[in-house]
């Protein structure tokens, strides 16, 4: 999107026609933890398995794996 070598385009310019700080551009964003890198491939596991379940499914098999989850939602 930011071309840093444009011949004729500053990045200041770049960052204002894309409508984005040229701090958002400089920031180096942070990696994912290894927790999380291992909860998204077993999310991704168990989905493959079960399509079909939804959120609260979903957060019981993780908690019965020993993971802390909770379904998200207005629900009480």
């Amino acid at each position: 999107m930011i071309n840093p070598d444009h011949e004729r385009l500053s990045i200041r310019r770049q960052c204002e026609l894309v409508s984005i700080s040229r701090a958002s551009f400089y920031r180096q964003t942070a990696g994912e933890n290894l927790d999380n890198l291992e909860l998204m491939r077993l999310i991704d596991e168990v989905f493959i398995e079960t399509p079909w379940y939804g959120s609260r499914q979903m957060a019981r098999r993780l908690r019965c794996q020993g993971w802390c989850a909770a379904a998200s939602g207005s629900g009480g």
